[in-house]
C-alpha cells in the first residue's frame, strides 16, 4: 500500500536485518508475485547477516544457484559463505549478503524497503537498579560463591515477559552464575543512563533494561532510510516504555533460566520501542508502534484467510489456517505482544497505512 502512496516507483529493493532462515523473505516474495507491477519493480534482495551457517540456509531458501554464487572462506575455511548470488525461484533476482547495513548501496532511482522482524529483541542489553542513594547500580553476572550449590532458576515472576501467556517456564534448569549489583557507579551506568528521563521516571528499587546497541543500529537505520528515501518496518515483541525484568532464556519454546548452560539457548529481552523512537528522533519519522493484530487486520488478513479457506476442502488445512490466524492476531497471543513500528525519511509526506501521524517523543 505504501508503494502505491509513493507513486508506484519503478524500482525497489528489499533489505532485511537478521533474516534467520530466510523464511519471511521467501513468504514476502511469493506474496509479491500476486501483484505484478510491484513484483516487477523489485531489483534485488539484501540480507544483513553475519552468520555463515544462516547465510547458507537463506541461500537455499531462496533457491540461489551455487554455480553463480560469489563466496568467501568462513571460519571452517570451506569457501562456501555466500556473498552474492541469483535466485532461481524468483526469476534470477540478485541476492546479496552484508555484515552491516552501511555496506548496502542502492541506486538513487531505487527505493529500499527495509524489514527487521524479531531482530532488536536479540541485541544485548544492560540492566540497572536504582539504589537508595538515587544512583543507578549496574546488574552484573558473577560466578556463584559455591561450586556445588547451583543458583536457582529465575522465578516466573521475574521472568514475566510478554510471551509468558504462550510458553511455560522450565523450573528444572540450574546454573553456577548469578546476578549481582555493582558496588559503585560503573562507566556503563554513567554513560547509558545520562538521559534525565531515567532519573525522573523511576523510583528507588526500580530496574531498567537498556540496549545501547539497539540505539546504535536504530540511528544507522534512520540515517540510511532518510539518505536513500526508503521505508522501514520493525516488527518485534515489546512495549512503548522501558521495562526492568524481561531478560530471559528460551529453549525448546519454553522459558529457562538465562544464566544456565551458556550457549545452549536463545537470550532475549522485550524491545523498548520508545528507546528506538528516541534514537531516531530528528533523523527519520517514526509511526507507531501499533499492535500486530491491529496492523494485520488493517492490511486485510481476514480477507486473505477467507481466500485461503476457500482454496482447500481439507478440514485439517482449514483448521491450521484458522489457528495460525488466531495466533498472529489474538490479543492473548501474538496479536498484542508483537508491535509494528514504521520508519520513513524526514522528507516524507503522509502517514503510511495503517498508521496515524508520526509518534512524538516524550522528553
Amino acid at each position: 500500500m505504501h508503494w502505491e502512496m509513493m507513486g508506484r516507483p519503478a524500482k525497489t529493493v528489499f533489505v532485511e536485518l537478521g533474516p534467520g532462515r530466510g523464511t519471511l523473505m521467501d513468504d514476502i516474495m511469493r506474496a509479491a508475485k500476486r501483484f505484478t507491477s510491484f513484483y516487477e519493480s523489485i531489483q534485488g534482495i539484501h540480507f544483513i547477516e553475519k552468520s555463515p551457517e544462516l547465510r547458507k540456509l537463506q541461500h537455499e531458501k531462496l533457491g540461489c544457484d551455487w554455480n553463480v554464487t560469489a563466496t568467501v572462506g568462513d571460519k571452517n575455511d570451506t569457501g562456501k559463505t555466500p556473498l552474492s548470488s541469483v535466485s532461481q525461484h524468483y526469476g534470477g533476482l540478485e541476492v546479496g549478503w552484508h555484515d552491516v547495513l552501511e555496506q548496502v548501496t542502492v541506486n538513487r532511482d531505487c527505493v529500499p524497503l527495509v524489514m527487521a522482524h524479531e531482530f532488536f529483541d536479540a541485541l544485548p542489553i544492560y540492566k540497572f537498579e536504582k539504589g537508595e542513594s538515587g544512583k543507578w547500580n549496574e546488574i552484573l553476572v558473577d560466578v556463584s560463591d559455591s561450586s556445588t550449590t547451583p543458583v536457582q532458576p529465575t522465578s516466573p515472576a521475574q521472568l514475566r515477559g510478554s510471551l509468558q501467556s504462550t510458553s511455560s517456564v522450565e523450573d528444572s534448569s540450574t546454573s553456577h552464575f548469578k546476578f549481582v549489583r555493582a558496588r559503585g557507579v560503573t562507566s556503563n551506568a554513567a554513560m547509558v543512563l545520562r538521559d534525565q528521563r531515567f532519573d525522573s521516571l523511576f523510583d528507588k528499587g526500580d530496574r531498567v533494561e537498556v540496549s545501547p546497541e539497539s540505539a546504535r543500529v536504530m540511528i544507522q537505520l534512520a540515517d540510511w532510510i532518510s539518505a536513500n528515501n526508503g521505508m522501514g518496518l520493525i516488527i518485534d515483541y515489546g512495549v512503548d516504555w522501558t521495562q526492568g525484568d524481561t531478560f530471559r532464556g528460551i529453549k525448546n519454546h519454553q522459558f529457562v533460566n538465562p544464566l544456565s548452560s551458556p550457549g545452549s539457548m536463545d537470550l532475549t529481552a522485550d524491545v523498548d520501542f520508545s528507546y528506538l523512537r528516541f534514537a531516531a528522533n530528528g533523523k527519520a519519522k517514526c509511526y507507531g508502534p501499533i499492535e500486530q493484530g491491529s496492523f494485520l487486520h488493517s492490511m486485510g488478513i481476514q480477507a486473505r484467510l477467507q481466500q485461503l479457506l476457500q482454496s482447500t476442502s481439507d478440514n485439517k488445512v482449514q483448521k491450521d489456517l484458522v489457528d495460525c490466524y488466531k495466533r498472529l492476531t489474538d490479543v492473548h497471543s501474538m496479536g498484542r505482544v508483537y508491535k509494528v513500528l514504521a520508519v520513513l525519511p524526514n522528507s516524507s509526506e503522509g502517514a503510511p497505512i495503517p498508521f496515524a501521524q508520526p509518534t512524538a517523543n516524550s522528553s
